[in-house]
């Protein structure tokens, strides 16, 4: 069964890309950024979090997205290393949120080293849920998916059918499906993984 939650889109644009940042880190480095940009986004539009994106969310351009984008930089700033470990994501993404007055989004980390079962398991239930995924991936033996190395980006739908299950992966301007069995098992030690969101609904009414 396939289920897609709702996103965004920015004229023909699927989402941010970080290819329309002016600066060349932030081009090549600000892939989390730019996925905590699409989360805020997602959750203002689509679960009522209003505070932690613009005012006019609903109405974004292209230089409203980059500007955006640069408000959150000091959060989730490009390094040397880049964003490689879930728990600087969740660090700076917690503070923007701090900053910003919203207490009912939190975040844990599913590290790439658990099975793929519960990477799967997680998925369903994350997207069930109405939680996109932050996901990171290091390297990977596969080169189908060498766009996605040492990369930052949101899975935003699942879809188990008799040919596997495949989760739908969005990143510069568009998605694709892709199974995530062979994406989880990348063939290196060292991996990434997900960060999973958790709304507290009682809070801040």
């Amino acid at each position: 069964m396939k289920h897609e939650l709702e996103h965004f889109t920015i004229g023909s644009s699927y989402g941010g890309n970080q290819d329309w940042f002016p600066t060349f880190m932030m081009r090549i480095g600000g892939c989390g950024a730019e996925t905590a940009c699409d989360s805020s986004l997602y959750f203002a539009l689509h679960r009522g979090l209003s505070k932690i994106a613009p005012a006019n969310a609903a109405r974004l351009t292209k230089e409203d997205y980059v500007r955006f984008a640069y408000e959150m930089k000091p959060y989730l700033s490009p390094r040397m290393m880049g964003i490689d470990r879930l728990e600087i994501f969740i660090d700076g993404y917690a503070r923007y949120l701090r900053d910003r007055g919203e207490d009912r989004l939190s975040m844990t980390a599913l590290s790439g080293s658990e099975p793929y079962e519960a990477a799967r398991e997680a998925v369903a239930r994350q997207i069930d849920g109405g939680f996109p995924l932050p996901t990171l991936i290091l390297n990977h033996a596969d080169r189908r998916f060498e766009d996605y190395v040492w990369h930052w980006f949101l899975i935003n739908g699942c879809n188990d059918s008799a040919g596997g299950f495949f989760v739908k992966a969005v990143t510069y301007s568009g998605y694709e499906w892709l199974s995530l069995k062979d994406l989880w098992n990348t063939g290196y030690a060292r991996r990434g993984g997900f960060v999973l969101y958790h709304l507290d609904k009682e809070k801040n009414l």
